[in-house]
């Protein structure tokens, strides 16, 4: 059936002794990759997990991490990827929401459930059952059984979980497969983000299911990633651009050998003229693609011939993925008019776990309603224009605004508004700024300290702007964050760091 672990046993039988997951200390077949999870899924089925339970897992990224997401499945399982990085208080929130049988977490991370009633086993108890028979497993996964609830900060204040079954996330693979070939079975390709994250998560799906050898690193790191490019020749990856400029500014980027590298993609930010012809000059077309955790991954699809010549634009609808730019009606509008992003296509999400409401504002007829602008020209290439959202993607992880001023606003501090917006920030890209009004001294250090018991260290504001009077407010009464955006376009260079 379409299943992703029916694809993994197709590869455990037709090429057992390739590699599945490399660790670089660490690795995997398919044989073993496939009865390593059906020993998990066993032991899970033996601890009384039900088919459409949840089981979180909050943990740096590790080979028995990969086996152990995919034993989830085997058991019917519905995994919820908990980004480590989270604190207690954000932890309790999804963990209300999805109310998990259980949670596997590493020693960094094992004590953060400790005052959340919720089961929390060592992830390392995993690696327990990689030795001994093949297990028998008595459920048998269906193609729409749900798999993953992923976490995505939206425009709201709490996280929404994204859910996606065997049937939306195979069919994804299915298609992506047939418009770009140069990937398949036996390539190789190298996986930069965390497993907790939908890049991460959804990376391991869509190549394993085609049978590629996936290499992970335990962090981003330039010199370390570049090293494994060549030294493994790696045949594809896809990264945030300043990945692709903090890897390119290195001394041995000149000489090193990337002619393995087939495919070479980008989002979350544009593609400057400037990163592509540098990345060209080694024969490698870095195309930018549209996406988001809701559609499963890549909305769009970016050929190289056009990439070379139009590297900002983001691509087009894909062979069985429509793309559309409406107006507020839901009206298609003319070409290179401005617009909100729509999407349909097999790996649309499922539904939003827990929410009908958001469900149905985000899913009407078929279409997912992306919250973005954009356009479309005559050749319907897609050009993003901004976030309707009030999204902060930093380092490739997405912040909510919502989420950081609610946190700041909850800090005792006499503060009556606040706003958080993008700063630009040479490591990261984005970083949060948090443009406050207070009716009395403001303690910053106190601040930072709340909002880092409340928010993971990548969402803690870096730059703090006090502002003394009332903020400007939209004609609906809303705080208006473009003359903010103006005012504080080069804070990077004109406010001092916080943290």
């Amino acid at each position: 059936m379409q299943t992703i672990n029916d694809a993994i046993h197709w590869w455990a039988r037709v090429m057992p002794d390739a590699v599945a997951l490399d660790f670089g200390d660490d690795r995997t077949t398919y044989l073993e990759y496939r009865d390593w999870s059906e020993r998990i899924a066993a032991n899970l089925i033996s601890r009384g997990l039900e088919p459409g339970e949840r089981v979180g897992i909050c943990a740096a990224n590790s080979l028995h991490y990969c086996v152990l997401i995919l034993g989830i499945m085997r058991a019917g399982g519905i995994v919820v990827p908990l980004n480590m990085r989270y604190t207690p208080h954000e932890l309790a929130e999804i963990a209300e929401d999805t109310t998990p049988r259980l949670v596997f977490a590493d020693e960094d991370r094992i004590g953060k459930f400790s005052s959340l009633g919720v089961e929390a086993l060592p992830i390392e108890n995993v690696l327990d059952l990689r030795a001994g028979e093949r297990a028998s497993v008595a459920h048998v996964p269906a193609p729409d059984d749900k798999v993953v609830i992923i976490s995505t900060s939206g425009s709201t204040a709490k996280p929404k979980g994204v859910v996606f079954s065997h049937r939306t996330m195979t069919g994804y693979v299915a298609t992506h497969a047939m418009e770009e070939q140069s990937l398949g079975k036996g390539s190789r390709v190298i996986v930069p983000a965390p497993l907790s994250t939908s890049a991460g998560f959804v990376q391991l799906t869509h190549y394993t299911v085609l049978g590629c050898t996936l290499f992970f690193l335990s962090v981003f790191e330039p010199k370390s990633f570049l090293k494994t490019l060549v030294d493994k020749k790696i045949n594809g990856f896809g990264a945030v651009p300043v990945f692709f400029e903090a890897i390119s500014r290195l001394p041995e980027f000149e000489d090193a050998d990337l002619s393995n590298i087939t495919m070479a993609t980008c989002g979350g930010a544009p593609v400057t003229q400037a990163l592509q012809d540098t990345w060209m000059k080694k024969g490698i077309v870095v195309r930018q693609i549209y996406g988001q955790t809701e559609c499963g991954g890549n909305g769009t699809i970016m050929p190289a011939h056009i990439a070379e010549v139009q590297p900002q634009k983001c691509g087009m609808g894909g062979l069985f993925n429509e793309i559309a730019v409406v107006d507020e009606a839901g009206q298609r509008v003319p070409p290179n008019t401005v617009g909100q992003i729509i999407m349909r296509g097999p790996g649309n999400l499922v539904e939003y776990w827990n929410n009908p409401e958001e469900t149905a504002e985000t899913i009407r007829d078929g279409w997912l309603y992306s919250g973005d602008l954009g356009k479309l020209d005559e050749d319907g290439l897609l050009t993003f224009v901004d976030r309707m959202k009030d999204l902060i993607i930093s380092g490739g992880l997405n912040i909510a605004a919502a989420e950081v001023e609610r946190t700041v606003l909850s800090s005792g501090q006499p503060i009556e508004e606040c706003l958080v917006i993008a700063a630009k920030d040479e490591k990261f890209g984005e970083t949060p700024l948090a443009v406050v009004y207070a009716t009395g001294e403001v303690d910053v250090p106190a601040l930072i300290a709340h909002c880092n018991e409340q928010l993971a260290d990548y969402k803690v504001p870096r730059y703090i702007a006090i502002e003394h009077e009332p903020m400007r407010r939209t004609a609906t009464g809303k705080l208006s964050k473009l003359p903010l955006r103006e005012k504080y376009a080069d804070a990077a260079n004109t406010l001092e760091r916080v943290r």
